[in-house]
């Protein structure tokens, strides 16, 4: 066998979170009614789809060279403010993960967009270790729409 087919392949993630209600004061990212794990998927060339429990994430962010605790992630959170059908997204900068029961808590930093002090259903896109700001990672593309005016696409309500 070769050096190649017997040395591990590094794939990078992207994560990410489901909650029934977000909440934001003091610069802490509080998300409620989460589901029981982290989905996590990758792109080329390896496709890989799965989900870790929120105990292992939060106990594996510090593991590792280029670890999140080392190089916190960006991500985009998305909800839904009251009557709207178009989903609002804030860009952040996440630290500190702490998991008590159905509630997860960050400290972050906004680096684009307006948190809510409340907000319900909402996802949570965490980019991948050592990509915070690449032109492919959620967080850059957001910048990026940011810097153009950003069009939103409507979908219907079925």
């Amino acid at each position: 066998m070769s050096d190649e087919t017997t040395a591990e392949q590094e794939i990078e993630e992207m994560y990410v979170q489901n909650a029934a209600a977000a909440a934001f004061s003091d610069s802490t990212l509080t998300l409620r009614g989460i589901a029981p794990s982290v989905l996590f998927f990758a792109d080329r060339p390896e496709r890989e789809v799965g989900h870790v429990t929120c105990e292992d994430f939060v106990s594996e962010w510090g593991e590792g060279e280029n670890s999140f605790a080392e190089d916190p992630p960006n991500a985009v959170l998305t909800f839904l403010e009251p009557g709207e059908d178009v989903p609002e997204a804030v860009t952040v900068v996440l630290r500190d993960p702490e998991l008590a029961g159905d509630t997860f808590s960050y400290s972050v930093e906004v680096l684009d967009g307006t948190l809510p002090g409340e907000a319900g259903s909402c996802s949570l896109f965490i980019d991948p270790i050592g990509r915070p700001l690449s032109p492919g990672s959620v967080a850059g593309v957001r910048r990026r729409q940011g810097r153009r005016g950003g069009r939103r696409v409507r979908r219907a309500v079925l």
